[in-house]
């Protein structure tokens, strides 16, 4: 092979390399819809919630907390319990809400806002004894309960960034790596103190982190569709590289709303491209009016790409 041949083989290959990396890079639209279950013990159920059949449908039970389970809960150093409503979100009822819709997948929400009459604190007496907990004790909670994910919503921190980096880091790459888990996520709002801790995160383990849940529901309540599209750019900025979903709260509490614009928003970011899924907090708040809102997110994610 004389040196121009060489010259041009090695400029095609580049040239092929550099255009299969574009189009790896490139942002995608997905038909992911996710919604938290089981905070508010007001009896709603797997089978409640309208699933349809053309999208992949994530339910995350909420929440798991490394706190005790008494009247006055205190921390506990990652060892998790379960504080959802396990009378209605059973093993039992994650094994047949799966075996009927193959396209659903079940996950467990950590920390959460509350717990009792307090807040939930991030609170590990050392990195190595909190994965140590933490990993013991999901693998058996994940395990009982056959789910196939963990979502990371700690809100208040006695740790620092770094720390609370190296304990969700370290836990979910254990988990990954012993087949417990196949995909996690973290559900982050705009607040310095939040998004120091998980911007951290992002930036030593983003790489693990499947999905980020950013709470768009968390901005004031009146946001417009272009405010939205706005924090949604830069949270994508911010989290670079990672599956942004958009969100609403149908608790009323703040951000687009369904009724003021947020499908809008949607239809936006699905035709550039950049609408990898919709999230929503909460069945429990949806339930008294028929889950309207999660019927319609799925049918416009249902949508051809």
């Amino acid at each position: 092979m004389n040196f121009s041949t060489l010259f041009i083989t090695l400029f095609t290959l580049q040239a092929l390399f550099l255009l299969s990396s574009s189009t790896q890079a490139a942002p995608s639209n997905s038909d992911l819809f996710r919604e938290y279950i089981g905070a508010e013990f007001n009896g709603v159920k797997f089978s409640d919630v309208p699933i349809n059949p053309n999208v992949d449908f994530h339910f995350i039970l909420s929440f798991a907390i490394d706190y005790t389970t008494s009247s006055s809960p205190s921390t506990t150093n990652g060892k998790f319990n379960v504080f959802w409503d396990t009378d209605n979100l059973s093993p039992s009822q994650v094994s047949s809400i799966k075996s009927q819709h193959s396209k659903v997948k079940v996950a467990v929400s950590l920390g959460g806002d509350s717990v009792g009459d307090g807040s939930v604190y991030f609170n590990p007496s050392s990195i190595d004894s909190w994965v140590s907990n933490a990993v013991s004790s999901l693998t058996d909670i994940i395990q009982e309960y056959n789910l196939d994910g963990i979502d990371i919503d700690y809100e208040h921190f006695s740790a620092d960034p770094k720390t609370f980096a190296e304990c969700i880091g370290q836990l979910i790459t254990t988990l990954k790596n012993n087949g417990v888990i196949s995909f996690a996520s973290i559900a982050p709002f705009d607040d310095d103190q939040v998004q120091s801790h998980y911007l951290a995160l992002w930036k030593s383990y983003g790489h693990l982190i499947d999905y980020v849940n950013f709470q768009f529901y968390a901005y004031d309540a009146g946001t417009s569709v272009d405010q939205f599209i706005g924090y949604f750019e830069t949270q994508t900025k911010n989290y670079g590289g990672g599956k942004v979903l958009a969100s609403f709260s149908t608790d009323g509490s703040g951000g687009l709303s369904p009724e003021n614009g947020f499908f809008t928003a949607c239809n936006r970011l699905k035709s550039r491209k950049e609408l990898h899924g919709i999230f929503v907090w909460s069945a429990d708040d949806s339930k008294a009016r028929g889950f309207p809102y999660e019927k319609k997110s799925q049918a416009l994610l249902a949508i051809s790409h």
